[in-house]
């Protein structure tokens, strides 16, 4: 592992689940990290950043607006790579689209890249989601690095979380390719794992609300991957110069009837809901999107370990018994 000590970098959205631990493994790795939350006074965003091994001497906080162009800049100020993580991911009731998803996703992404271009930063290294890649076709689901979302439809079925992650991503290239801007966009599935941060994101929630055995989208594909996968692929992806274009971070693809079972083989405890065992979608994934990554260094993490570390997680933090 190359030293990196005294090379600084900025994550935008350093308090959250992939970014916390972005920020862990940066540090570890002997980056000055410049780590950006919304309330510096909330120890909620602060305490476990704090708490990592290094962030007394190498982590810096700011506080941040993402529709706030010059809170963006004092923190990328003086770095050579952004990390550009902050995205709102809400995946329940949505009350104002626009206002509660679109605009920060979209500006948001656009102040950070235009904050990054003006600062002179080397490289930006984005994260969008597999939902930007999936298509709606009633058959197929179809996983591959020039695939995206349908916006017809995500608009006709009130999709806005992937809605909001194709149009910010799309604005990210257009702005890349008409300003030459160096970026590279990661497309992480299902990230679960070990929780840094005190509050769970959507992904572990809907982990917890499965082995609850609450109700649950058959129809939502398991796309599986470790947060320390993920967290590292974003490091790989900012120091390999020669890496480029989208980048499908996943681990395995299954069902939700295949994964179902295969949980109650391994945690026959949990009362998992029941598939109804009709007809899923198909599920296609690229060979070639796949092994970008793996090219680049990333041992994905099982699919067994995923899930034995994700519910020791939960279990260690008292959100399941």
């Amino acid at each position: 592992m190359a030293d990196k000590k005294g090379e600084v970098v900025c994550v935008i959205g350093a308090s959250g689940f992939i970014g916390s631990w972005i920020v862990h493994l940066l540090l570890h790795r002997g980056y000055s990290v410049r780590a950006t939350v919304k309330n510096l006074g909330d120890e909620r965003e602060t305490k476990h950043l704090e708490a990592i091994e290094g962030a007394d001497s190498h982590l810096r906080l700011f506080q941040i607006e993402l529709l706030d162009y010059d809170s963006i800049a004092a923190a990328i100020s003086g770095a050579t790579g952004v990390f550009h993580v902050a995205s709102p991911c809400i995946i329940d009731r949505v009350d104002d689209p626009q206002r509660e998803l679109l605009d920060p996703a979209i500006k948001g992404t656009l102040n950070v890249l235009t904050a990054a271009k003006n600062l002179g930063v080397r490289r930006v290294v984005v994260t969008s989601s597999i939902s930007a890649m999936m298509t709606s076709s009633d058959s197929m689901v179809d996983v591959g690095e020039d695939s995206w979302v349908d916006e017809d439809y995500c608009r006709q079925n009130e999709l806005w979380y992937p809605l909001s992650k194709v149009l910010a991503e799309k604005a990210a290239w257009k702005f890349a390719e008409e300003n030459g801007l160096d970026i590279v966009v990661v497309h992480p599935g299902m990230v679960i794992g070990p929780v840094l941060p005190p509050a769970l994101n959507s992904s572990m929630q809907l982990m917890v609300r499965l082995l609850e055995g609450r109700d649950f989208n058959e129809k939502f594909f398991m796309t599986l991957v470790h947060v320390k996968d993920v967290a590292l692929a974003h490091i790989l992806l900012y120091e390999n110069i020669s890496a480029a274009g989208r980048h499908l971070c996943v681990e395995s693809l299954s069902r939700y009837d295949e994964f179902v079972e295969q949980m109650e083989k391994a945690y026959p405890e949990y009362k998992l809901p029941k598939s109804s065992k009709e007809k899923q979608y198909g599920l296609v994934e690229s060979e070639a999107a796949l092994k970008k990554l793996i090219n680049l260094g990333v041992e994905y993490i099982s699919m067994e370990q995923i899930v034995k570390d994700t519910i020791e997680s939960l279990r260690s933090k008292g959100y399941i018994s």
